[in-house]
């Protein structure tokens, strides 16, 4: 690879299978990533969705990061309209004084949930339109000088932790070339507007105390398998599983009614979303992504290992460190 692997690891609670089982293969998911010589690790907020682990982001963050060692960790991202920009200081800045030098802070404007869920989590369907300045003033928290008089965040003031702007649209993009910070974009789900994002932010980037140059990270599927038929059996059952989530309302539907829904137009957004899909041999996976990085125009790249079953993942997570030349730590 000419650019740095990275791993944004859903959390998936696979079927039959429990948190706590989900949480065990995070962790051991960013231990052979951190052997292997992945960049980082990422963990990203959801609510409500009974697929996805990693609702308490900074919390798993602490967890797997207890157990890793060098491995950088953060949160991709954290949605920041659900919370006060002060809370996320102290969670972080907490995060960065028991874990020196490896943790990150992505950060969304999106709710990671329906609406219900945001009359759950308290949330005012207006507080992203002040997304931009949280982003300030919780970067005040963390780098100084803080942006609410007489307010401090403790631990995390003078942490210094990187942040990194995290988008599917164009807004994203304008938000991170303005304020000089890295820009990673959600293609690996939201992959229409990748390249004229990536276009804007590269044009308009202004340097920063944080960063001197754009730097992209681009979010791809992966599925690295040991022959290609199971690489696409496996793409398939991630596709069907998909379809459960977001249309089986609890139902889980069986493989004919899920292929059956994927052939519907409504089935045909789920194959649009997973559009960036590295599916095969180790490789193929990595012809596609060296394909997919000049496409980008990426200077990192963050895959989600979308294999069924945790040590289909990890077999994944194995099989392109191999063909990609990682450097073992």
């Amino acid at each position: 690879m000419t650019v740095p692997l990275s791993i944004l690891d859903l959390a998936t609670i696979g079927k039959g299978q429990t948190a706590a089982e989900s949480f065990a293969g995070s962790v051991a998911m960013a231990q052979l990533a951190e052997k292997l010589g992945y960049r980082r690790v990422w963990y990203a907020e959801h609510h409500n969705m009974s697929a996805i682990a990693s609702s308490a982001t900074s919390v798993l963050i602490a967890h797997i990061a207890a157990q890793t060692e060098s491995i950088r960790l953060g949160a991709g991202g954290v949605m920041l309209p659900n919370h006060s920009p002060l809370t996320i200081a102290e969670q972080f800045g907490t995060l960065e004084t028991l874990h020196p030098g490896r943790i990150d802070l992505g950060l969304g404007r999106a709710p990671g949930s329906d609406q219900n869920t945001l009359r759950a989590l308290r949330r005012d369907p207006m507080s992203s339109d002040s997304f931009p300045q949280d982003v300030l003033e919780l970067q005040g928290y963390l780098t100084g000088p803080t942006r609410i008089q007489g307010v401090e965040a403790t631990p995390g003031k003078g942490t210094n932790v990187p942040l990194y702007i995290l988008g599917s649209s164009l807004f994203g993009a304008k938000l991170a070339a303005q304020l000089g910070l890295p820009y990673a974009f959600a293609s690996h789900f939201a992959p229409s507007a990748l390249r004229d994002a990536v276009a804007i932010y590269r044009r308009d980037f202004q340097p920063s105390a944080q960063l001197d140059a754009p730097h992209v990270i681009a979010g791809v599927n992966v599925i690295a398998a040991d022959s290609a038929a199971e690489a696409q059996e496996m793409f398939q059952a991630t596709k069907r599983a998909r379809v459960s989530l977001f249309f089986g309302n609890g139902r889980e539907f069986s493989d004919d009614e899920a292929d059956m829904i994927l052939d519907s137009p409504q089935g045909q957004h789920v194959a649009q979303m997973m559009k960036y899909s590295a599916v095969g041999t180790p490789d193929a996976v990595l012809e596609y992504l060296d394909g997919f990085t000049a496409h980008a125009d990426a200077d990192e790249l963050i895959v989600a290992h979308q294999s069924t079953g945790t040590e289909a993942r990890l077999r994944s997570v194995q099989l392109l460190a191999d063909v990609a030349g990682l450097v073992r730590v």
